[in-house]
């Protein structure tokens, strides 16, 4: 194969340097080392026994063949009930289709609004894949600065004062990785309406939705029927691995994109989504609002404690399972940090430079998608690395 064939797009997509240190990290552990991990966002729960229980029996029953591209019907008004309860907002099972995982349900929408050199303005920091979909498509993500004062959100200031006459739309995240923060209602009404006013779309990546400590849940979907919004069942529901997904579409936009999941994916996995049936069971509920509950109680541990360490948490994280936190009063280099202390005392964070430019060079991501106990060990191993303790 001629390596010159290979495609230009290739050169805009990054490589992931999360997966970089977690592969430096399984070196260390294959030297023997105790490493906590505190980089990737898994939950460290798993489905809960309904979930499993609902796949075993789809296998036994022989439930492995085809869906629909746009997913079983029975899931869909699942979504839909499960919009109605939490959110109070009636969403006909004809506006969701069933992905792939929230991957897959970027993707789509991406393959069908993006077009060669259409700018698409997102928030730096903001989580890579995100820009690398857009690029995907020949698109320009344009990353505009995006600091604490602004949640680390976009404004529709800053989108008024960024869109240009390549921009095509926006694409937010909220709650966000890696910033954990959310977008306030009022300003995303009013991102909305001016997306509106420009004749663009917006991609809402709600993914994290689900769990939002600090105010009742809030979707996109509450401001417009336009807004195309992502949601999956990776976080809250604890199935990153089942790769399962979900997109809310306006309905004049559903062909389209079932269209275009017939030619990319066929379906998402049967299986999985038999077994997603059995997350809206009560128990299985009450399992997640627990989890929920557990996420809340390790993040207010581990913001006070990595603040008395001299880090500074300028907006605390209302949503997902993650701290971004400012190094900058203790390291120069935030990249260079993050090495430092998982090569020293064990504990594996990442620094921004996955995230955008604007806050790499002071700025790293502690997920909290762990144990409590892992979580106090990891506190005591910081001590130790930045000398705040006798050892």
């Amino acid at each position: 194969m001629n390596l010159a064939n290979l495609a230009s797009r290739l050169d805009n997509i990054a490589p992931f340097h999360v997966m970089e240190l977690a592969k430096m990290a399984a070196a260390l552990e294959q030297q023997g080392r105790h490493i906590i991990h505190m980089g990737i966002g898994e939950p460290d729960f798993t489905a809960p026994p309904l979930v499993v229980a609902a796949a075993t029996q789809a296998m036994n029953d022989g439930k492995m063949q085809y869906t629909s591209a746009t997913g079983l019907p029975a899931l869909r008004a699942a979504i839909s009930d499960h919009y109605r309860s939490v959110y109070g907002l009636e969403i006909t099972p004809s506006r969701i289709v069933v992905t792939a995982g929230a991957s897959a349900a970027l993707l789509l929408a991406c393959a069908a609004l993006v077009e060669k050199g259409a700018e698409v303005l997102m928030p730096d920091p903001s989580y890579p894949c995100n820009r690398h979909f857009v690029a995907a498509f020949d698109g320009v993500a344009q990353m505009i600065a995006s600091g604490p004062e602004q949640r680390f959100q976009l404004s529709d200031e800053a989108v008024r004062l960024h869109w240009s006459a390549a921009t095509r739309g926006v694409l937010l995240a909220s709650p966000s990785n890696p910033t954990g923060t959310s977008i306030l209602p009022d300003e995303l009404a009013k991102i909305l309406a001016t997306v509106r006013e420009k004749n663009g779309f917006a991609i809402v990546d709600e993914i994290y939705q689900g769990l939002t400590y600090d105010a009742q849940p809030f979707s996109a979907l509450s401001l417009s029927d336009d807004v195309i919004v992502i949601n999956s069942f990776s976080k809250y529901f604890n199935m990153t691995g089942w790769r399962l997904g979900w997109l809310v579409l306006p309905e004049k936009l559903v062909p389209q994109i079932e269209k275009l999941a017939q030619n990319l994916f066929i379906c998402a996995s049967s299986i999985a989504q038999h077994a997603a049936l059995a997350c809206f069971e009560p128990a299985s509920l009450a399992i997640y609002e627990e989890r929920k509950a557990e996420f809340k109680r390790r993040r207010d541990f581990l913001v006070p404690e990595l603040i008395a360490l001299g880090f500074k948490v300028p907006v605390i994280p209302d949503g997902a399972f993650y701290i971004y936190a400012d190094c900058s009063a203790l390291a120069d280099d935030a990249d260079h940090l993050v090495k430092g202390i998982m090569q020293e005392v064990g504990v594996s964070v990442v620094s921004g430079l996955d995230f955008g430019a604007f806050t790499a060079p002071n700025y790293i991501r502690l997920s909290y998608a762990t144990s409590m106990e892992n979580l106090q060990e990891a506190v005591r191993r910081l001590r130790k690395f930045f000398g705040k303790e006798d050892v």
